[in-house]
């Protein structure tokens, strides 16, 4: 029967729609009413053998009066879409229709409030990311520009210490144009992971050694345990997590303190057999409030503190860590710690 149905309701859906020129869906209910009582009168005249005209015209005036009064409430949360759409064209997407039917109608108007509602997110992290790009690119540029022209006007030599701030800023540069096609990435989809097994001992210690190449403004050290602990996963991917933590926690010691990177093995999360990873940076910073602890991952948040939000970071570093860390069905969350900032990764097996 069912097979039967969908058969008729797909020759149905083929027939041509005889009432598509039709601009107003309440002419054509209207229209719909009239058709089928006047083909039920038809009817009822040939087998009868006589025809009640009065009766039918009455009849089919008052359903066609009926029919107006109640196509014009079915058909206002169309009407308000339709104002909406429009309004909608020109950048404001703000709009929402009232949807109090539980008809076909009402699920309509609840699917486009939440069009609507993600498209007003959507704009508005664009121009929050607008906003924010344009502030990070700003800084290292007016700062590089203005280095420049003092060598240029002579007020200044190019000397070691003002080649180094010159540096630095470039370095900034590279860093944030990096992370933001890391973002672009992100938003573009998920990426296919390229998994490996990687032993964790010598992926962490080059990982610390490029950390602190050319400073010794912190100290940072590896613990893994067991020595030979190794994960499946990508090692690109697991490289940005960690490098991204580390440069994190560097900003945030303070001169002469300890980051300890520490890597454990897990009984196998969610599957059997096997190991995960759990992966930890701990710094001597000024941690992070637990109210702030879920947005840090979120992109350019940088967090209320003064200390933390003047770091010199571009507030990305932790969005791509835990966009990375999701792309191997893991977690990362900031835990519970004294003094300092204590930020765990889970791998599974």
């Amino acid at each position: 029967m069912r097979r039967l149905w969908n058969v008729v309701a797909g020759r149905l859906r083929r027939l041509p729609q005889p009432l598509g020129r039709i601009r107003s869906i309440k002419l054509k209910l209207a229209i719909l009413l009239v058709g089928s009582g006047g083909v039920g009168f038809a009817y009822f005249s040939l087998v009868l053998g006589f025809f009640p005209f009065w009766t039918m015209a009455s009849a089919l005036t008052v359903a066609l009066v009926t029919s107006q009064l109640l196509a014009h409430g079915t058909t206002k949360p169309i009407r308000a879409m339709t104002a909406a759409a429009r309004t909608m064209s020109r950048g404001d997407y703000s709009q929402r229709v009232p949807a109090t039917s539980r008809d076909e109608v009402g699920e309509l108007a609840r699917a486009f409030n939440r069009m609507a509602a993600d498209l007003e997110a959507a704009d508005r992290q664009r121009r929050e990311l607008i906003a924010n790009v344009s502030h990070e690119l700003r800084t290292p540029i007016t700062a590089l520009q203005a280095v420049l022209e003092n060598i240029v006007d002579g007020l200044a030599e190019p000397d070691p210490a003002t080649l180094s701030t010159a540096l630095g800023q470039t370095e900034r540069l590279t860093r944030l144009v990096t992370e933001l096609l890391d973002l672009s990435r992100l938003d573009a989809g998920v990426e296919p992971l390229r998994r490996s097994p990687v032993k964790l001992e010598p992926f962490l210690t080059a990982a610390v050694e490029a950390a602190t190449v050319g400073s010794d403004r912190i100290r940072m050290e590896v613990d893994v345990l067991p020595a030979g602990l190794e994960v499946s996963a990508d090692e690109a991917r697991l490289h940005q997590v960690v490098a991204n933590l580390l440069d994190n926690a560097a900003r945030h010691s303070p001169p002469g303190g300890r980051v300890v990177v520490r890597a454990r093995g897990l009984p196998a999360l969610g599957t059997e057999g096997g190991t995960g990873l759990l992966l930890e940076v701990t710094d001597e910073g000024p941690g992070i409030p637990p109210e702030e602890r879920t947005r840090v991952f979120d992109r350019f948040s940088r967090g209320s503190t003064p200390a933390i939000a003047r770091d010199g970071g571009t507030g990305l570093g932790l969005a791509i860590a835990r966009w990375a860390v999701e792309l191997h069905d893991g977690t990362i969350s900031v835990a519970d710690t004294g003094p300092g900032c204590r930020i765990q990764v889970t791998l599974p097996a």
